[in-house]
Order: C-alpha cells, then sequence, then structure tokens
C-alpha cells in the first residue's frame, strides 16, 4: 500500500511540467472540482503546458496575465489585439460559428463589466448547452481551468452564457459572440 505522500508524488509527476513549475512557484491556478473530464486530453498536452509555463513567466516578472496571449498560445489561433476585436478579425482568416467544439475559441461581447470583451478556450462539450473551457484573467491575473459554461440563450445558439465562477457556482449572464475555430492539419 502506497502512503499518502508517495500517491501525492505521482499525481505531482503526471502533470505537465509547466503547470508542475507554476505550482512549484507558488502561482495559483484554479481548477473546478466540478468539472472534472476525460475529453480535456483532446486539447494538445504541449500547448497547455506552454500556455501555463508562460502565465508563471510573466507572474515571476510581475506581469499581468491577460485572456488573449493564454487563449492564442492553447488553441492556436494566431489573432493579435483586445478581445472584442477578435470575432471581426477571424471574418476572413478562420472558420466562425455558433457550435462548440473541443479547441474552439469562445468570443465574448465587450460589455460594460467588460470593455475589452473576453476570450476563453473550449476543452471540452457536455451537452449541446454546455461545455467547459480555459481561460486566464477570469479571475484577476489568474488562470482557470475546467469551468463550465451554460448556453442561457432564447434560440439555443450560444449568444448568451453563464460561466462558472466557483466550482458550481455560475455567475452573471455574458453576450457571445460565437466560436472561432482553429486550423487543423496545416
Amino acid at each position: 500500500m502506497q502512503n499518502s505522500d508517495s500517491k501525492t508524488n505521482a499525481k505531482w509527476q503526471r502533470l505537465p511540467g509547466a503547470a508542475r513549475t507554476a505550482f512549484a512557484m507558488g502561482f495559483f491556478v484554479l481548477v473546478s472540482a466540478c468539472a472534472q473530464s476525460s475529453k480535456d486530453a483532446d486539447l494538445d498536452r504541449e500547448r497547455q503546458s506552454m500556455a501555463l509555463l508562460e502565465v508563471s513567466q510573466k507572474q515571476a516578472r510581475g506581469q499581468r496575465v491577460w485572456c488573449v496571449p493564454y487563449a492564442r498560445n492553447l488553441s492556436g489561433i494566431e489573432i493579435r489585439g483586445n478581445a472584442k476585436d477578435w470575432w471581426g478579425k477571424a471574418r476572413n482568416n478562420f472558420e466562425r460559428g455558433s457550435e462548440p467544439v473541443v479547441g474552439a475559441v469562445m468570443s465574448f461581447r465587450a460589455t460594460r463589466g467588460m470593455p475589452l470583451g473576453h476570450v476563453a478556450v473550449v476543452s471540452d462539450v457536455i451537452t449541446d448547452r454546455e461545455v467547459i473551457v480555459n481561460h486566464a484573467n477570469w479571475h484577476r491575473n489568474k488562470v482557470s481551468l475546467k469551468m463550465g459554461v451554460k448556453d442561457v440563450s432564447k434560440n439555443n445558439d450560444w449568444t448568451l452564457v453563464r460561466v462558472e465562477s466557483h466550482p458550481g457556482r455560475y455567475g452573471s449572464f455574458y453576450p457571445v459572440n460565437g466560436f472561432i475555430y482553429p486550423k487543423f492539419g496545416g
């Protein structure tokens, strides 16, 4: 029988290197306990590690962590500028739509509370009205992994959502443009 220290060490060794670095350096990554999923493996592990490593490096230098560079690193969707501009900038360069797909970027519209908009990467599709996302700066200067998002739009078209702010607790209503899909295979 393994003792609890060796079990913890075994779990620690299974974490991607960047995640181990972030935790070892004392940086906080919020993970929703209620949104565990086996489909998260569909996200590129190397991209996840790279995105988390960049976050930990920025935090170590006292720099702010933003949603845009994190989403760009995690999804591979090379769009620059504020999150509120991603939907328009994607128009001629990436497929866009209203169906959530693992690896796609959910583009939030700008609001009074989020004047720069927001972007998050879909890490799992639970149902046609619920997904799991990974994103940065939903909680100031932190990365939130495996956070639930529910479609609450009248027409079931992902134009209005509620985001899990803490495990099991969904916050305000947020307007969404849709999903920007990464280019697969070059």
